[in-house]
Order: structure tokens, then sequence, then C-alpha cells
């Protein structure tokens, strides 16, 4: 990769991974190790694993969108930053990073952020644009298989202990609540950002391919394409349709739907 680089003018230092990225995957493996062994308090101990791998999972989400538009000709990316994986580089910081966290904590839902910018007149390629639009949720669908192949292969499966007195944790099964918890996590924004919606990657995933009158009006709904969303899965019956389908694509891959709302309820160690 270097003498790519190096050929275009574009630094090594434009792809080694920021400090801030380097204390998210810091704070991801010690969350881990205190959830694993039941340091402290646990549930704040699922709090940190589960918000800091979720920030994780954004992270690289966004990277790569700005990955595949590096390889497709937006060098750009790597001079705004993108390539560093900081999420303090996005464009919209609110979006990306604070309107997801308050999504998760409140609604237990992936909700997608916003996107790091990508220069499309450099990109030629309608196959291309879309690949670019796909690469972010591309990267939930192998998070949420990877955080789902453990529990696939029948580990967690003693993470509640159901006894006369009720139900109490397993061994180690703070850790597996958090693990299902983000691996659910992982299933909704794989479904959000597939969603053909304006502004969503669902959606620019499909824009390149609509012909200029339809692109047109994509671009009059894609600002609001995002809040309109967020509304609904707050307040209307298609909350009620969206966890079912979630359901059903957890079960499919092997992700206990049920361990991993338990793990959304456990993690707001604030409620009793």
């Amino acid at each position: 990769m270097s003498s790519f680089q190096v050929s275009r003018g574009t630094p090594r230092s434009a792809f080694v991974p920021s400090p801030v990225f380097i204390g998210i995957l810091a704070l991801v493996a010690v969350s881990a190790w205190m959830t694993w062994t039941g340091y402290g308090n646990v549930r704040v101990d699922v709090f940190l694993l589960v918000i800091s791998g979720w920030v994780l999972s954004l992270c690289l989400h966004e990277y790569a969108h700005a990955l595949v538009a590096y390889f497709s000709g937006d060098r750009g990316v790597a001079d705004r930053g993108y390539l560093r994986l900081n999420p303090l580089k996005y464009t919209h910081p609110l979006l990306s990073i604070v309107l997801p966290l308050v999504a998760v904590v409140l609604g237990g839902i992936g909700l997608p952020g916003g996107a790091v910018w990508v220069d499309h007149a450099y990109v030629r390629s309608k196959l291309k644009q879309s690949l670019i639009s796909a690469a972010g949720p591309a990267t939930n669908v192998l998070f949420a298989l990877l955080l789902a192949a453990p529990f696939a292969l029948g580990a967690g499966d003693d993470a509640l202990v159901f006894t006369g007195a009720g139900v109490t944790l397993g061994p180690h099964g703070s850790f597996w609540l958090a693990l299902a918890a983000l691996g659910f996590l992982q299933v909704t924004a794989s479904l959000l950002n597939l969603l053909p919606v304006p502004g969503l990657d669902g959606g620019n995933t499909l824009r390149p391919w609509l012909n200029q009158a339809y692109q047109r009006a994509y671009d009059l709904f894609a600002p609001y394409g995002f809040m309109l969303l967020f509304v609904l899965l707050w307040q209307s019956r298609v909350n009620v349709w969206f966890f079912d389908a979630v359901g059903w694509l957890a079960s499919l891959i092997g992700m206990p739907e049920d361990l991993g709302r338990l793990g959304i309820e456990y993690m707001r160690f604030w409620s009793t």
C-alpha cells in the first residue's frame, strides 16, 4: 500500500489510527476485562463495554466509507483525516456520535449517524458510488455476524441461571449480556442502514442508478430522511414492525434476541 500512497502524494501518516481511536480500543479492552471478571459494579461495566463497543463500530463504519472512497478516486478523504479513524473528524459529530449514543441508551436502537463527506466529483463510476455507500452497512453486517458466532456455537448458554427464586447471572453472565446487546445493536444498525431511505446509506446506494428527475427529488428529501426515520421509530407502530424484523434476523444468524434486549436493559445501571 505504501507505494500506492506515495505515488499519489498521500503520506503514510494519513493511514495511522488516531490517538482518539486507540483510546476507544483501550476502553473496549478494559471494559471487556472488567465485565468478564465482574469487577466493581457489573452494570456499569456492561454499560462501558456496550457504549465503547458501539462507538468503535461507528468509527469502523465511517472508515469503511472513507477507505472505499479513497480507492475509488477521492484522495481528499485522506486530507480530511477520515482514514485515521478519528470520530472528531466527521462532518457532523453530533449526528455521527452523540445522537446514535442517545438512541442506544434510551431506545436500544443502533441508529445510523452522519457520514464522512465524500467528493463524488472524483468518483466517475456509478458502481463505485454505490460501493462507497454500501461499505458502511457491510461493516455492521460483519460485526453482527462476528458477535453472533459465539452464541451460534453455544457460548453464553449459561449466561442466565433459572432457580426457584428467579433468574440470576451465570458465570461471566454480564459479559455475555453485553456481547448480546452489542450484537443486537449491530443487527438494528444493519437493517436501518440498508433501508432505501433518502439520505441514509441504503438510499445513497440506490441514488446513482436513478434518472436525473428522481435524483433531484431524492436530494430534496435527503436532509430530512434521517429525522423522519428517527420520529417514526419512536412514535408509531413502525417501531413494532422494525423490532419484529430485527428479531427474525437475529434468530437467523444465531443471535439470542431476548439476551440482547436484556443486555440493553441491564446496561442502564441508573434504573432499577
